[in-house]
């Protein structure tokens, strides 16, 4: 069997390169605006050597989703079955939240590979990311059962978890705009104010 061949650290630095290009350029143009001459000059390299890396504007792109994939989907997962409930919801509201503001390029990427019909990781949200969010919505159900949060669609609980907090990333300039220059940091605010309505909307009755 074929070992893979270890890349060279010059490899690895370019590959970091393009990537980063990648995400910039795709999250600004998406991907049928977005051409291999614009990443290749964003990465500072020429385009045949942009092409050494990924043949197609497709590999590059399919390997930027792959891997925002299995970032984006790190804190469902560590969603405790046996932890408190409320707890672990808020822990897993406050992440999704922390990583639209430490990477606001990777969630519009995504929202515009979604919005497109999700051509290229469709494959992805039926099989890996499906199979995460019903086990999760298990979770959540038993919870439930248990009377610990109050009953609530678990699908629809965890979607408005991923709209309300990526919001702030994929609508960032409305954001802004909307609340003007005295409030350059909209995240504290926006953190208290999802916890509050998560915490009122799941804590059960005394």
């Amino acid at each position: 069997m074929n070992q893979p061949v270890a890349r060279t650290r010059i490899q690895r630095k370019n590959i970091r390169l393009i990537s980063d290009a990648a995400l910039s350029v795709f999250s600004t143009y998406g991907f049928r605006g977005a051409t291999v001459d614009q990443i290749a000059k964003e990465a500072n390299l020429s385009k045949p050597n942009l092409l050494y890396y990924f043949p197609t504007k497709e590999a590059i792109h399919r390997h930027l989703l792959s891997t925002l994939m299995d970032t984006w989907l790190d804190p469902l997962r560590d969603m405790d079955p046996d932890g408190e409930p409320l707890e672990e919801i808020l822990t897993y509201l406050r992440r999704k939240l922390q990583m639209s503001r430490d990477h606001p390029r990777e969630s519009r990427l995504f929202a515009n590979e979604i919005v497109q019909g999700a051509p290229h990781i469709l494959d992805l949200l039926a099989t890996d990311l499906k199979a995460l969010v019903d086990d999760k919505a298990a979770t959540l159900t038993r919870w439930m059962d248990e009377g610990r949060i109050n009953r609530t669609d678990p699908h629809h609980l965890i979607f408005s978890i991923w709209s309300l907090t990526q919001h702030y990333a994929d609508f960032e300039v409305q954001v802004g705009a909307v609340l003007g220059p005295e409030k350059p940091d909209p995240y504290p605010e926006a953190e208290a104010y999802l916890t509050t309505l998560f915490t009122r909307m799941l804590t059960p009755d005394a």
